[in-house]
């Protein structure tokens, strides 16, 4: 695990360390640089695989191609067994790193196709002056870049590109524009002019000074259209536990997240079964007892006592959030105002363990958010909508529309003529009509016909799925899991130097559960059913049946109180005026109305607020 950055042209040694230290907390252990007056490699190490002998960047047997290398490898060993036989000559111990320069002699541009893991990566070339960019399949690692004057810089983080000198700072009016609905800023977007994320799957090719972009690996929904129930959850699990055990090769000490729900409780569960010792498992509380938080701490030691794990808590309290949460933005660079508990959770974790598995992304593989328990109610409720109108829905009928509420179907529907992309734009933050009002009429004039709902419309005009609930976990996949929930897990817990890996992105899995049908995933209001299905017998009773709540943390019960003062101060006209973007009398009035009892502006006052604290750090 790595923080990498880089950048063409002349040797510079001191702008090359000066963006590395800016990424120091990615790799704490150990850097390494390489220049040959055409190409700057640099990176910062966090040892997790071959301690001693894996320093970056690494290099084949001629030394004519380098790459520096932030994730990790699961199949690495057999890649390298493999190479190996073909002739191929290693300097490294056991380096997961050295296999990549091997397979990009041996495929070419292929070589991402061999790879099981997450990875960020660059691989230059010398022979034919040829950088290459890659990031894998799910985007669980960052990857950012920019050009300016005829070079590319690159880096794990936008931080780290602020650091070279050629590059100005400046803001991108669009990409906040869109950071408004969406929670954060959609990719390949940046909050920087001229920097852009590279996509997941994606390999960009710089080379004399022209740019390629080309995606390497997209998810593709095709649904089985009678399938072998007890067969898939035989496969869930056979994949799952294949993928736990990869995850769980590390030269350094490794644990678990572990919040009590379904996820993470199974991941624990596998890991026991190839741990020679007990798991360190790791949950978060809170200092005050709160409506509907209580469960949390008590089905995670429920989780641990049955399979005897090092169980460790971290409990917290609201000033802890307002001391950290210029952290926060700092480590992720970009407004977000999604959860951040992994932030205060890792603090803990890297106390003990370099490593930590979680149950990431089994939400939208099978099913979970409000976007994806609506999908099939909407559905049918368009398709019966006369029905629903006149009163005449049979029983049967009735039970299509479970876990949602008729009325809250109604609303949405109304609000978006039953259209698919219309009534998921309606569940984001602030829509377009919201943002006209408060937005300054100085960040509207640098918009160029910026349209959030447009964006929306055009990623499900290309989604591959027929099945509703499946169209919705597509559009999750090439959006929000990437820029957001891998996002600040990444971001949150390298802040701490503590490396997350999660069985449920394993690309087989992924490939296998995009074959499974939505009615299986949820059925009968039942999220995730196929799942819990398949792990019941590998978990504790009642784990299954326990409402999710995962690691967020009680944000919104604590801006009813004793957050109100630091909200006020943070969105009162004389801070929001330093910048002029927003307008004050309508952010005023939001925050009246929501402290006069407007409960559900909540999100939207910690939107504004994240994007404030944003703010101040970068431009203010």
């Amino acid at each position: 695990m790595c923080g990498i950055c880089g950048f063409s042209g002349e040797r510079d040694d001191l702008t090359l360390k000066r963006m590395a230290d800016a990424i120091v907390h990615r790799g704490p252990d150990d850097d390494g640089y390489y220049a040959d007056g055409k190409m700057n490699l640099g990176m910062r190490r966090l040892s997790i695989i071959d301690v001693e002998t894996g320093q970056q960047p690494i290099h084949d047997e001629e030394r004519r191609r380098w790459t520096v290398f932030n994730g990790e490898i699961y199949n690495f060993q057999a890649l390298r067994k493999e190479l190996e036989a073909k002739g191929h000559r290693f300097y490294t111990d056991h380096s997961d790193t050295e296999v990549v320069v091997h397979l990009y002699e041996t495929y070419g541009d292929a070589f991402p196709n061999h790879l099981n893991g997450m990875f960020a990566l660059a691989l230059w070339d010398m022979d034919r002056e040829r950088l290459l960019l890659v990031r894998d399949r799910m985007g669980v690692k960052p990857l950012f870049f920019s050009l300016v004057k005829g070079k590319i810089l690159f880096a794990s983080e936008i931080k780290a590109i602020l650091a070279h000198p050629d590059y100005r700072r400046d803001v991108n009016h669009e990409a906040l524009y869109h950071y408004f609905t969406f929670k954060n800023v959609p990719a390949p977007l940046t909050a920087f002019r001229g920097i852009e994320s590279l996509l997941p799957g994606e390999m960009l090719i710089f080379e004399r000074g022209a740019v390629v972009r080309k995606k390497w690996w997209s998810i593709c929904f095709r649904e089985e259209e009678d399938p072998d129930e007890e067969g898939i959850q035989r496969r869930i699990v056979e994949l799952l536990e294949d993928a736990t055990k990869l995850r769980m090769i590390s030269d350094v000490p490794f644990g678990a997240y572990l919040s009590g729900g379904v996820d993470s409780s199974v991941i624990v569960a596998l890991m026991t079964r190839y741990s020679d010792r007990p798991v360190r498992t790791f949950s978060l509380g809170y200092e005050d007892e709160l409506k509907n938080k209580e469960a949390d701490l008590y089905y995670a030691r429920k989780v641990s006592q049955d399979f005897r794990t090092e169980h460790h808590e971290y409990i917290m309290s609201w000033r802890e959030l307002c001391d950290d949460v210029e952290k926060v933005i700092a480590s992720f660079d970009q407004p977000f105002s999604g959860t951040i508990s992994t932030f205060f959770l890792s603090k803990l974790i890297t106390k003990h363990v370099k490593v930590a598995l979680s149950g990431d992304a089994a939400d939208e593989l099978f099913g979970s958010y409000l976007s994806h328990r609506t999908a099939q109610p909407m559905y049918h409720f368009r398709r019966l909508y006369h029905k629903v109108q006149s009163g005449a829905l049979t029983e049967e009928e009735s039970e299509l529309f479970k876990p949602c509420d008729l009325q809250f179907l109604a609303n949405l529907y109304e609000k978006s003529g039953g259209r698919e992309a219309a009534w998921r734009y309606q569940l984001g933050v602030f829509t377009d009509e919201e943002k006209t009002g408060i937005l300054s009429d100085r960040f509207k004039a640098c918009l160029n016909g910026a349209n959030s709902f447009e964006l929306f419309d055009r990623h499900f005009k290309s989604l591959t799925s027929k099945d509703p609930l499946n169209r919705m976990l597509e559009m999750e996949w090439n959006t929000q899991l990437p820029d957001q929930v891998l996002a600040f897990v990444d971001y949150l817990s390298m802040a701490h130097s503590v490396e997350v890996r999660s069985p449920f992105l394993d690309y087989r899995l992924v490939e296998f559960a995009a074959t499974i049908p939505g009615r299986l995933k949820i059925r009968n209001g039942i999220v995730k059913d196929i799942l819990k299905r398949a792990v019941e017998p590998l978990i504790p009773e009642g784990i299954t049946r326990r409402p999710k709540e995962g690691f967020v943390l009680p944000i919104f019960d604590w801006m009813v109180d004793r957050l109100k003062d630091y909200s006020r101060d943070m969105l009162s006209p004389a801070r929001i005026g330093r910048h002029g973007l927003l307008n004050s009398d309508a952010t005023k009035r939001l925050i009246d109305d929501y402290y006069a009892g407007n409960k559900s502006l909540a999100v939207k006052i910690w939107n504004l607020m994240m994007f404030q604290v944003w703010w101040e750090r970068y431009f203010g």
